[in-house]
């Protein structure tokens, strides 16, 4: 087991620790640099807008599917017709590979021949230029992401709500609260672990986010929405920079392990200080 964790994590690991302090590239042996890779990166602007866009569209994704995710697993627990077939069609999305819903959605919103589009023009709403509009562009992809990985954090939620004792909300309802204030001083405080869960795992793979930009939009137009795995990416793949890219993949691990140290520390509170 130790030399499986060395052989597939910690080798690795230090392997793109030590390419990142080298400059190296293909049928050039590594030549070490120091920092020089990092400050390459740090003084890119190129990495700074796509650092900007990853912040951007992380904290679209994340609040907004926490709210919806929530909102449809307290649905679900308050009662809902054909609950299996409903369930189903929530979970759905989990089953669609990220490729195919890409070519899905690039249909749904084609500028001649969207179904949204046109929907969009129905209730005249403009649509979505997002071939062409940088922003627009990102907020495509904020709600494919928000879709293709919504079951997840539904999971994570639904399962927390059912597991909450009915007889604190039978107690609750004797006391004369109401279903407001039940949500407020049971649901929500009882939720909260849950929800810190989810939004740790969903931050995480969120900052990591590349199929639906690369397919979507491929980081254009002229690099406009680009985010850091992209960066990533093109740096080690389209400018054969490995050097620059391994240090890429550090900042990336760094301001990952930045955000889930602040969530884990805020789950611990939540979770065990009382019993401290």
């Amino acid at each position: 087991m130790h030399a499986l964790i060395i052989s597939m994590i910690f080798a690795p690991v230090m392997y793109v620790a030590w390419l990142s302090l080298t400059k190296s590239s293909f049928g050039q042996a590594p030549v070490f640099v120091g920092f020089e890779n990092y400050v390459k990166v740090l003084s890119d602007p190129y990495f700074w807008r796509s650092l900007r866009n990853t912040v951007v569209v992380v904290l679209i994704v994340v609040h907004l599917e926490l709210l919806i995710g929530l909102g449809i697993a307290l649905l679900f627990a308050s009662g809902v017709p054909f609950r299996p077939f409903m369930l189903a069609a929530v979970l759905a999305p989990y089953a669609v590979s990220e490729i195919s819903a890409v070519v899905m959605w690039r249909y749904l919103f084609d500028h001649d021949v969207g179904f949204a589009t046109q929907f969009l023009a129905f209730l005249g709403l403009p649509d979505l230029e997002w071939s062409v509009n940088p922003t627009h562009g990102l907020i495509l992809v904020a709600l494919l992401s928000i879709w293709l990985h919504l079951p997840f954090t539904f999971v994570i939620l639904y399962a927390a709500r059912l597991a909450i004792p009915k007889d604190l909300y039978e107690a609750a309802g004797v006391d004369g609260a109401s279903p407001f204030q039940q949500f407020k001083r049971i649901t929500l405080p009882l939720l909260m672990p849950a929800m810190l869960i989810a939004m740790l795992f969903r931050y995480i793979f969120a900052f990591r986010l590349f199929s639906e930009i690369w397919l979507m939009t491929g980081g254009g137009p002229a690099r406009q929405t680009e985010v850091l795995a992209v960066y990533l990416y093109l740096e080690a793949f389209r400018y054969n920079a490995f050097g620059e890219a391994a240090a890429t993949g550090w900042l990336l691990v760094v301001a990952s392990l930045i955000l889930a140290m602040w969530y884990l520390r805020r789950l611990y509170k939540e979770m065990f200080a009382t019993y401290a």
